[in-house]
């Protein structure tokens, strides 16, 4: 289906401070208390013409690194800032993620890094509540989470919960139940948050060109689109908009008739419309005859896609992150997923039973943004949110130490 071509260099961006907090508590044990500040401002297989892989030096928790502008001087390479482990955990609807790192000239080395599917969001969307079921795989894997934070000595944290803990009417006590058995503070950040963060993490993969460009990031419960002007070092958002359509909720909410190739295409048409209606106000408000229309997607959805394009057989982030494909291919893979029953999908290596069910709405999602912003390309970042934490705490912690 396709490969990369040589890579292409890219840029770093910055961030400001907000605060929060990490930790970990056991059974019979005091609960540890990490303060944390945080948060943020606004080499693959054989190459194709019509692919390219730009230079992404981080390689997940092997200790490569991304770069950052706010930690280029030798004070920073050779003092406290190098020595400093920093984390940032993004407990999303479908997955809970931490990224431990420290940083380093260029960027940051990731010393140490965790993800697990807990569905947090199974049911919300007929429910309006996190079931205790939910609860239990999130407590599970955030203890995982506390016993790293504690092994790796961090000091600063940032722990941030999305659209599950939005929307749930138990969100508040659930938030509770985990400081109380695990240490971990969640902030519940909100949209806005979310979508900033995201850009942040991840805008050093846009390829250059003239005009905006749409940053979009597919979540278990919500998607979050970024209209931003790339005309300085760090972008600026323009305009953005959050729908409360992810794989999850979009899953729940139309269901994908396994048994009919009929029912199935219209489950799909039926998606497809739920998702342009939601943008329907985005789509009215963007530019559609300015520029390059320069695409960047962050999400499981687009990760995946890209996997299958290269024909992976198992999941390999240096292949990933940082690609740039053609949107025409993406529309190909998830016609071809949408219009194939679970056990279709699922013998995709990448895909396998874990995926099959929510990949479908993904496309779906991918599909109408897609239609709303028709760039040729596609870029895929398998970096965001988590990243975006972790630049912003560096860069706060940098100056609150420089001033003294």
């Amino acid at each position: 289906m396709g490969a990369p071509t040589a890579p292409s260099p890219r840029n770093g961006g910055k961030a400001g401070p907000k605060k929060g907090r990490g930790g970990r508590g056991k059974k019979g044990k005091a609960p540890i208390r990490r303060k944390a500040t945080g948060a943020a401002t606004a080499a693959g297989p054989a190459s194709s013409p019509d692919v390219t892989q730009r230079d992404t030096r981080e390689a997940g928790a092997t200790g490569a690194q991304q770069r950052n502008p706010d930690t280029q001087t030798a004070h920073y390479r050779n003092g406290w800032l190098g020595k400093t482990a920093y984390a940032a955990l993004d407990l999303g609807t479908n997955n809970c993620r931490l990224l431990i790192a420290r940083a380093a000239s260029d960027g940051f080395t990731v010393v140490d890094a965790f993800s697990r599917v807990v569905r947090l969001g199974e049911g919300l969307n007929s429910t309006g509540k996190i079931s205790e079921e939910a609860m239990d795989r999130a407590i599970e894997a955030l203890t995982v989470c506390a016993d790293k934070l504690k092994r790796r000595n961090v000091v600063l944290a940032r722990s941030v919960a999305t659209e599950a803990c939005r929307q749930a009417v138990n969100g508040a006590q659930f938030i509770q139940r985990v400081k109380d058995e695990t240490g971990i503070v969640l902030d519940v950040i909100s949209p806005k948050e979310e979508a900033r963060l995201a850009v942040m993490g991840c805008h050093a993969l846009l390829e250059p060109g003239e005009g905006p460009a749409l940053i979009f990031d597919i979540g278990g419960g919500s998607t979050e689109v970024v209209l931003v002007s790339t005309d300085g070092v760090v972008p600026e958002i323009l305009d953005w908009e959050s729908i409360p359509w992810g794989v999850v909720s979009l899953t729940e909410s139309e269901p994908h008739d396994e048994d009919c190739a009929d029912a199935r295409v219209a489950a799909y048409a039926a998606m497809r419309k739920k998702v342009r209606e939601a943008f329907a106000g985005f789509a009215a408000r963007v530019p559609n005859d300015s520029g390059d229309h320069r695409l960047l997607g962050t999400s499981g959805t687009v990760t995946t896609l890209a996997s299958v394009y290269l024909q992976l057989q198992s999941y390999d982030r240096r292949k990933i992150d940082g690609l740039h494909l053609p949107s025409q291919a993406l529309r190909d893979i998830s016609q071809t997923l949408a219009n194939a029953g679970p056990e279709g999908r699922a013998k995709f290596p990448t895909i396998g039973t874990e995926r099959a069910d929510l990949v479908v709405a993904g496309c779906a999602i991918l599909e109408s943004i897609i239609d709303m912003w028709p760039g040729e390309r596609l870029g895929v970042a398998d970096r965001g949110i988590r990243e975006g934490i972790l630049r912003a705490l560096m860069a706060s912690d940098a100056k609150r130490r420089q001033r003294r």
